[in-house]
């Protein structure tokens, strides 16, 4: 086995579907799984020039590749089944493509409508958190106890280590920041969002070859806490950028790329492929800032990538910097 994974290193919305999208495109993968997260995650993807936006099912489907949502993920069965559909409608193979790993866990309405009562911590009220409570406290309701989703529940060690050699690319929701454990609690989401989490849907740790940490030239951040300052350029970082939430519509609070956050999230997740997404934005604002604790600013782009470049830890043996929604 070999497992490349694509992971987020800021508080979510990176642009890890392009990213993975690429990947899938250019690569050799057999599979690719969702590792964590549910239906609260937006990944935008464009795909022969057409945008799709996909919340629980990973991009391997647009390439015939078998898409897994995996052990560590909770699933919406009414979204689950409108995503297919959206999918099917628009010319994408979901019948013999789309799996579901047997001990995925079940978001049910009652979790929804839980969650939806939440205002304190600013959550996307898909039902995740009560869902993956219920997993933690053995109540919950797996994929395999679910007869309609039957056509689609597979074995994750038999679908990737009963085969043929697995190729597969792990697929990240939200970002290390939003993590359960290493986010701002209690502003985090439900699961675990770094490498850790991988591990625990049945990927042995030494097949791991590559690991993509995503981030933006700038950062963003959706929920209740205050992350934005109250300067004109961070609402012209938002319009420029369109920084709306691919689930919820919700505008996304902006700030200057924090760097000593940035390599922690490194460090810790081993990242050694490293993507900066959506420099567009600042070329158009014309504004390169940077937190290093302090806010500094460089005179241009070429600065402002030279200076990332000489700040990235050891473990990063290769940097993209991208200005465009369609590739890196």
């Amino acid at each position: 086995m070999i497992t490349d994974i694509v992971l987020g290193i800021q508080h979510g919305d990176e642009g890890k579907g392009k990213v993975t999208h690429h990947l899938l495109k250019n690569g050799d993968y057999t599979h690719c799984v969702r590792f964590n997260g549910g239906c609260n995650a937006g990944h935008t993807i464009y795909h022969n020039d057409k945008k799709f936006v996909t919340h629980h099912i990973p991009a391997s489907v647009f390439f015939g590749i078998p898409a897994i949502i995996g052990p560590g993920c909770v699933v919406n069965i009414d979204q689950f089944l409108k995503e297919l559909n959206y999918l099917a409608e628009n010319g994408i193979d979901v019948e013999n493509n789309v799996k579901i790993a047997h001990n995925a866990h079940i978001i049910t309405k009652a979790h929804v409508l839980e969650d939806s009562k939440d205002e304190k911590i600013g959550t996307t009220k898909s039902g995740n958190g009560p869902a993956y409570r219920d997993k933690h406290a053995r109540t919950g309701v797996r994929a395999e106890h679910v007869k309609l989703l039957q056509p689609f529940v597979v074995d994750m060690h038999a679908e990737l280590y009963e085969k043929d050699e697995a190729v597969v690319l792990m697929e990240g929701a939200q970002g290390f920041w939003l993590d359960i454990d290493w986010g701002d609690y209690p502003y985090v989401t439900s699961s675990n969002c770094g490498v850790g989490s991988v591990i625990n849907n049945g990927i042995n740790p030494r097949s791991i070859r590559d690991i993509w940490g995503i981030a933006k030239a700038y950062e963003t951040y959706v929920g209740n806490k205050k992350f934005q300052p109250n300067k004109q350029v961070f609402k012209q970082i938002q319009e420029a950028g369109a920084e709306f939430g691919a689930t919820t519509g919700r505008v996304r609070q902006c700030n200057w790329l924090n760097l000593g956050q940035l390599n922690k999230a490194i460090n810790m997740n081993g990242v050694n492929k490293l993507v900066f997404n959506k420099m567009d934005v600042l070329r158009e604002v014309k504004a390169w800032g940077l937190k290093n604790p302090d806010v500094q600013f460089a005179d241009d782009e070429q600065g402002f990538v030279e200076f990332i470049t000489n700040s990235m830890p050891e473990c990063v043996d290769e940097i993209f910097f991208s200005g465009s929604p369609k590739s890196i």
